[in-house]
Parts: C-alpha cells; structure tokens; sequence
C-alpha cells in the first residue's frame, strides 16, 4: 500500500450541511465554518441563480492579505468564467477552481457545495 492509498484510506470525506438557501445573497457570497479533515475553517459560499452550476464554496482566507474576507468580493465574470475580486487587493479568483488569475502560482481551495432541496450542503 503507497503513501497516498494509506491517506486516502483514512482521510473520510462527508457532506454537512450550513445554511440554506434563503440565507444565501444572489451574485454574492456569505461566509460559514466547515469541518474539514485538518480541523474547522472558514469557507464563502457563492450563489449564482441561472446559471448551470449556481453554488461554488472557497476559501474565505485571502492568501494575499491573510484575512478571511472572500465572501464579501465582487462577483463578475472574466471572459465568460465566473470570478470573484478580493475586496482587499482586487485579485481575481475562478469560482469553479479558486484560481487566481493574476497570479498562476496562487489558488484558493475548493468544495462540492450542492442544494438538497432548500439546504446547503458542502463536501468537505
């Protein structure tokens, strides 16, 4: 057995549920805690009705500023792709993979976040 089956084997992944969906802002963010293998963190959770996938989960941390902050950027669309700028140094993150456009190296983390029925549900 590798290195990599062992944790996989003993790194369990659940669904949680955190708010539902008239907590939720449209083409905004809200900010929640998630358990997380490595313990409680900080997650934004995006709402954007319409489209073919409405919710996205990231990390609330800026990794340029180190404040959790990324709920409350600005949601937009870069070139068709769903975004949202930090509110603090403007930097743009890809919804639906965390990645920083200005910066290749940069990348927020990412969960499954699904509606089941009107409740928020996150992979973590």
């Amino acid at each position: 057995m590798t290195i990599a089956t062992a944790a996989a084997n003993t790194m369990t992944q659940t669904w949680q549920a955190l708010c539902t969906r008239t907590d939720l802002v449209s083409y905004s963010g809200v900010a929640a805690w998630l358990e997380t293998a490595e313990g409680p963190t900080q997650v934004a959770i995006f709402y954007v009705p319409g489209q073919s996938q409405e919710l996205y989960a990231l990390d609330h941390r800026d990794p340029f500023s180190g404040a959790n902050v990324i709920a409350r950027g600005i949601v937009g669309d870069i070139k068709g792709e769903p975004v949202v700028a930090s509110p603090l140094y403007k930097q743009h993150f890809r919804l639906a993979d965390g990645q920083c456009l200005e910066q290749q190296d940069v990348q927020l983390r990412t969960w499954r976040a699904v509606f089941q029925g009107e409740e928020v549900w996150i992979e973590a």
